[in-house]
């Protein structure tokens, strides 16, 4: 099969600059990384649900690519607005949005606030509402490029990838001026703003080994949000969960987005 062609522009939006990556044609998926990495993350997933006939939108976060804007005195609001902006541009909405990570806190936001853009969101690997609090030091570990690429490693080990899959493509990839930018954001919002979702359908795609949601917690987006939310567990795969299942990954995001544009 052929996939379908993959662009890239630089579009400006009120108060701020987006480096888009787009393919596919059909109801819109968007994509959103993890935190202080690009959107390049989603490029095997992204072709998949592209040639399943979606189109996919990957806007990177401002500080990645080359996205560009305020990276200080920001909340997950402005990284939000930046996403809805994107949509709206498209015009041919609402979406589908998919955050990896921390990006389901930015997806979360956006259905907050701008409802009117999202059709449904997709969680995965998305943290539950508590988590040790040795797992942030592990989130920085990985992403701070300063570090000896043992200690990085080992901290991708332990808290991004499941037993015997490799984590050394995840030393490339990352964008500091994107992960400080949103480690600020995320201090400056409570979570309670963000997490709700407003009313928005919720598929949560729960990695199997993910130190950061349990398997006592696994269930929690039903437990918080019952009818509206769906959890699907995605079996061999930690945090990082893209590089790991993608053909998983793929299937899952198809198969609830085919039905949630189904019904209209």
């Amino acid at each position: 099969m052929n996939r379908p062609a993959r662009t890239r522009e630089i579009i400006e939006l009120s108060e701020s600059v987006v480096d888009l990556i787009a393919e596919g044609r059909g109801p819109l998926v968007v994509m959103l990384p993890s935190r202080g990495r690009g959107s390049e993350d989603f490029d095997a997933v992204a072709a998949g649900i592209a040639e399943a006939g979606f189109r996919v939108l990957r806007p990177q976060p401002r500080g990645a690519g080359g996205s560009r804007g305020p990276l200080s005195g920001i909340g997950l609001q402005d990284l939000a607005r930046d996403i809805a902006l994107v949509i709206e541009r498209e015009n041919a909405g609402p979406a589908i949005i998919a955050g990896h990570a921390f990006g389901s806190w930015v997806a979360r936001m956006v259905a907050t606030d701008h409802p009117h853009v999202v059709h449904g969101i997709v969680l995965m690997a998305a943290a539950s509402k508590t988590y040790p609090p040795g797992l942030r030091a592990v989130v920085e570990a990985a992403g701070d490029l300063e570090r000896p690429q043992a200690e990085r490693l080992e901290a991708l080990r332990s808290g991004f990838f499941s037993p015997g899959h490799d984590p050394k493509s995840w030393l490339e990839g990352w964008a500091p001026d994107a992960n400080r930018a949103q480690a600020a954001a995320v201090a400056a919002t409570p979570q309670a703003v963000y997490w709700q979702a407003g009313d928005a359908p919720l598929l949560d795609l729960v990695a199997e080994n993910d130190p950061f949601k349990p398997p006592a917690r696994r269930n929690e987006t039903v437990e918080d949000f019952g009818a509206r939310a769906t959890v699907q567990v995605i079996a061999n795969a930690s945090h990082a969960l893209l590089p790991e299942q993608p053909q998983a990954v793929i299937d899952a995001i198809v198969g609830w987005a085919q039905a949630r544009f189904q019904r209209g």
